[in-house]
């Protein structure tokens, strides 16, 4: 059977399973994560485009909001707020950014994490211009005190601001000019239905087929410069799960090894080498992912196995396992969650290169 996963999965090693608690962010490490890495925001700003058309993928949804735009401009009034909800990585920052371009105005972006106090997010909204955006990133994350200044912004378009302190603190109203939220979310069901009722325009952002990737690694390609051949950007795509984010990244650590070896092009064999370099496999899974694999295979005989033991295991926390490698397997069908415990599929153990037991659970 051909192993499909890096060559350090033979059956001579399969048994060793790295220690991987270094003492940092797991995810903050992997190549793999969805979320953005050191300045890596500030990286993306040329690869990103400058409107809806030059934006791939998510083609319903780019409909859906170049209708909703364009009738805004028509009737010469800022949009209704809206909100984007979707994993991390799929492009709801960069939509947030082409939305300012479309309408010809101003982006103020913050975050929730940022908004500390109700205070901070008054002293945005005081400043906002006529018709600007302001975009919310993690917009769930935001204080209980912040929300509820937010649902009259959005609603009334006015902030109450208290002046003076103690007993003889008062409120006074300030009206503010018309303008747009843009809030984006990971986690939509954490919003309060408050919240989620003052957008709209929501919309759900999807994982990308490899073909759509494929399109989107092209194109960041021709940005930076780099001469795909030979299928290299059909490659880079099938490695990205599913995430414009993580095509990017890819690349440019593909585009490192390029200029390394002074390669003028990069065909399939060379996004094979460098990304083996990064033990990133065929299916996008790095060394967590298959340590986790191996776990659950070799020492639980392909489960079911609690979470507890299994983050025990691979020397990772619980949170670690559960949040940030588990989502990809499951949805790749590499794992199942059960009652009694995570279940390695089929597919796991023949991207192992070991041939499945019998009963072995299928996932259809």
């Amino acid at each position: 059977m051909t192993n499909t996963a890096f060559n350090s999965t033979s059956n001579s090693t399969i048994n060793n399973i790295p220690a991987l608690n270094t003492g940092v962010s797991e995810d903050s490490l992997r190549i793999v994560s969805s979320s953005p890495i050191g300045n890596e925001q500030v990286s993306d700003e040329e690869l990103r485009p400058n409107a809806l058309e030059g934006f791939i993928g998510q083609p319903l949804l780019k409909a859906q909001l170049q209708l909703f735009l364009d009738a805004a401009k028509l009737r010469d009034v800022p949009p209704d707020h809206m909100l984007l909800a979707g994993p991390p990585g799929l492009g709801k920052t960069t939509l947030a950014m082409i939305v300012a371009n479309e309408l010809g105005v101003s982006i103020r972006v913050t975050s929730g994490p940022a908004i500390q106090h109700a205070g901070d997010l008054a002293s945005i909204l005081s400043s906002l211009d006529t018709g600007e955006v302001l975009f919310i990133d993690e917009i769930h994350r935001l204080p209980r005190a912040a929300e509820e200044l937010l649902y009259i912004a959005m609603e009334d378009f006015r902030v109450d601001v208290m002046v003076g302190k103690g007993p003889g603190a008062s409120s006074i109203p300030l009206t503010l000019p018309r303008f747009t939220v843009v809030g984006a979310t990971t986690r939509e069901g954490m919003l309060p239905s408050p919240l989620r009722a003052r957008f709209g325009f929501t919309a759900h952002l999807d994982f990308y087929p490899h073909e759509e990737l494929e399109k989107l690694v092209n194109r960041s390609s021709n940005v930076l410069g780099i001469k795909l051949v030979d299928q290299a950007a059909k490659e880079l795509a099938v490695r990205s799960r599913g995430t414009p984010r993580i095509a990017n990244r890819l690349l440019r650590r593909v585009r490192d090894w390029a200029i390394v070896h002074n390669l003028k092009e990069v065909d399939k064999e060379s996004v094979i080498e460098a990304l083996a370099l990064y033990q990133i496999d065929t299916q996008g899974l790095d060394r967590l992912d298959i340590a986790v694999l191996k776990a659950i295979v070799c020492q639980f005989n392909g489960g079911p196995v609690g979470l507890n033991n299994l983050a025990a295991m691979v020397g990772e926390e619980s949170e670690t396992v559960e949040t940030v490698c588990e989502p990809y397997l499951v949805r790749e069908g590499f794992l199942i969650r059960t009652p009694k415990g995570r279940v390695a599929t089929s597919k796991a153990w023949q991207h192992l290169g070991l041939e499945p037991p019998s009963n072995v659970s299928e996932i259809a």
